[in-house]
């Protein structure tokens, strides 16, 4: 539980009191108290304020910032400071500048910028993280740990190519067993010796920043490799904190959807998920929603830390739109709607210098609560209070899961085809969006989750098929479970090589099914899909595009054929009986108006409802139960107002309210309705 020795949701964000005066120390505490903020991190980036020199450590300022937050009713999330390394540190000690994929050594500057296998930053890190834990281990004011920051990016020195072998030496233990892995007889590849190996990048495999590999293999495990870097470095600071405050969480901050980690991974080393959300303001409400349940999945639906958000504007935008009036609210409480237990910002007052000066803030930089933003901030944490503990810690009970995973992504991105277009992210949302806009509560899951918990289950583009995945999809089917897999599935293994014998390889069997050929055509050019007979709501013609698979049956039935081309009639969706249950294939890419029908009518199949009769398009729905309550979060993103119809009549928890079953939500607002 998040917020056991704070029982409510937390309120607040990253604070940073040494770039300011006393004077305004006490302004900021007298306008914490307003905005009814109860929590600050702090300490994010202050490695070089805290240790000006080797062996000099100056922590006086972060034992005054603390006591002083904590008489002024504020608890501390208390970052160690190492996500940027002093300009000292980088002078005296090269090794710990990292090295790009151009192949040049960094100059001291920006974040985020040391070398994960430098012996220098680990030194020290750890060092810094163990003094800070043994300092504060006893302040009533510590709530969580904050390990570094935002990691991320890679590193191509020498110390990492030598970490890269000796990773590949536990990974496969044999020269022979990579040579097999990497299918280096192609192009004359075959290594002989282990420092033959090198990082992939730049100067060997990889050109246009990483976006295209000679090598999927070896660029695939570079990644894997770099991923568990990073976490290593991480899992320093954590354990060097553990040994002196064993009770108290450690988290960082993740960011949602970034591409270069394996978030599953890490999660199973961290206590509590948390993660930084920033979408712009085109951003589809419908994918963000989709990233807080995947951040909630990451760890089996345990609820989350929002880490930070802004409270207004995004300064690294090309246009630096302000949130309308009411969206702050509103997505603060979709972060809630979805598991999260708080709501914090970067940053609580703004900075006055640097590449984040333009970035919002609780306290702008007029410096008095008469903005908008500060009204606004005000009195969602006078709300939160009012609230107190009502939902926190409560669940998000699923019987949709979708299935999302780093590697394969990763794989994606590497294949040298069958499209430039194919993007693994996109793909996974549009099945996410087609059930969000039927209210159909969904959990994103890793390919490790145990799926008995699921009616249906959905795998879009499982291009890779890692070691006991098929085996374990077909024991969820034949058990009686419905999936859906569509086109490039079943490709490679965790190795990215080909599963020879016919598409879709491993899953064959399972789908009742086999693909001669794929289609890549540019998007813009599309095909039919045919239904054969009507299926619920599914009847008729719908468009597909993208890449088209050229299938033949294997026992499975035939639900839709192409419109056109010279596979026209051929199938592009079939339904094999696997044991007690169903696997369905989608040949190609389809128009949302096809996806909303089949995963309707699977949905009703299943005997899974929408959470609410209905509710006007735009309306976000999503429920959290704890000891038998439950919680329906309606979210209005619409600037009108919207109509919605209950299954039962509900208590407003913020208004005190009953609401019957047919209401109407004022435009850009929210309503959290017990029953």
């Amino acid at each position: 539980m998040i917020n056991k020795r704070l029982p409510k949701v937390w309120y607040g964000g990253d604070y940073n009191p040494e770039q300011w005066d006393k004077d305004t120390w006490d302004e900021d505490y007298r306008m914490f108290k307003l905005a009814g903020i109860d929590v600050a991190t702090i300490n994010v980036f202050s490695w070089a304020l805290n240790q000006p020199n080797e062996d000099t450590y100056h922590l006086e300022w972060l034992d005054e910032t603390i006591d002083r937050l904590h008489e002024n009713g504020v608890f501390v999330c208390l970052a160690t400071s190492t996500g940027a390394h002093p300009a000292w540190m980088a002078r005296k000690y090269p090794d710990i500048r990292r090295v790009d994929f151009e192949g040049r050594k960094r100059q001291f500057g920006g974040r985020h910028n040391s070398c994960p296998s430098s012996p220098t930053y680990r030194k020290y890190a750890e060092r810094m993280a163990s003094k800070l834990a043994e300092r504060y281990k006893n302040h009533p004011a510590v709530l969580i740990w904050h390990v570094s920051n935002e990691y991320g990016g890679y590193c191509y020195c020498d110390n990492c190519a030598n970490g890269f072998r000796e990773w590949l030496k536990s990974r496969y233990d044999t020269l022979d067993a990579v040579n097999k892995a990497w299918n280096t007889s192609f192009w004359g590849h075959t290594f002989y010796e282990w420092e033959e190996i090198v990082p992939p990048n730049g100067l060997s495999e990889e050109w246009q920043g990483g976006q295209n590999t000679n090598f999927q293999g070896i660029s695939l495990d570079y990644r894997r490799f770099q991923s568990d870097r990073l976490l290593e470095c991480y899992q320093l600071e954590r354990d060097a904190i553990r040994k002196h405050t064993p009770d108290i969480p450690i988290t960082t901050n993740l960011m949602g959807l970034y591409p270069e980690l394996d978030y599953f991974k890490w999660a199973k080393e961290m206590d509590i998920i948390s993660w930084d959300n920033y979408p712009s303001i085109d951003t589809p409400v419908s994918l963000t929603a989709m990233t807080h349940d995947l951040m909630r999945g990451l760890k089996g639906g345990d609820p989350f830390m929002l880490m930070e958000q802004t409270p207004s504007q995004q300064n690294w935008q090309p246009y630096n739109s302000l949130k309308r009036p009411g969206v702050m609210r509103l997505w603060s409480y979709q972060a809630v709607a979805r598991g999260a237990d708080t709501i914090m910002f970067f940053q609580l007052r703004r900075s006055i210098g640097a590449t984040e000066k333009y970035h919002g803030a609780v306290i702008e930089h007029v410096g008095h609560e008469q903005t908008r933003v500060f009204r606004e901030s005000a009195d969602l944490g006078r709300e939160l209070i009012q609230l107190s503990d009502k939902f926190i810690d409560a669940r998000i009970n699923a019987r949709v899961a979708i299935v999302f995973d780093w590697e394969n992504r990763w794989a994606i991105d590497l294949s040298s085809g069958p499209s430039i277009a194919l993007d693994y992210v996109q793909e996974i949302h549009k099945y996410y969006d087609a059930l969000y806009e039927q209210n159909v509560q969904v959990d994103m899951i890793g390919v490790e989750e145990e799926l008995s918990k699921y009616d249906i289950v959905i795998a879009p583009v499982l291009y890779m098929v890692k070691s006991g995945h098929a085996k374990k999809l077909e024991a969820f089917v034949a058990a009686g479970g419905t999936l859906v897999t569509t086109f490039f599935s079943g490709i490679v293994n965790e190795n990215d090589l080909v599963t020879t014998g016919g598409y879709p390889g491993e899953l064959r069997k399972l789908l009742g099914i086999w693909a001669e050929e794929i289609d890549a055509l540019d998007p813009k050019v599309t095909n039919q899909i045919v239904m054969k007979e009507t299926l619920g709501d599914l009847q008729g013609e719908y468009e597909c595009n993208l890449l088209f698979d050229l299938i033949h049956t294997e026992g499975a039935e035939v639900l839709a054929t192409y419109g056109s081309d010279f596979y026209q009639g051929m199938p592009v969706l079939t339904k094999n009986i696997f044991g007690t249950g169903h696997a369905y294939y989608v040949a190609s890419s389809p128009d949302k108006a096809f996806l909303k029908g089949l995963l309707s009518n699977l949905c009703h199949d299943k005997g899974i409802e929408p959470l609410v009769k209905s509710a006007e398009q735009g309306v976000e729905v999503s429920e959290r139960v704890k000891a038998g309550k439950s919680y329906l979060f309606l979210l209005n993103h619409n600037e009108e107002k919207a109509t919605f119809v209950l299954k039962e009549q509900r208590k407003d928890l913020i208004t005190g309210q009953s609401i019957s079953q047919k209401a109407t939500i004022p435009g850009r607002a929210i309503m959290i309705l017990e029953n």
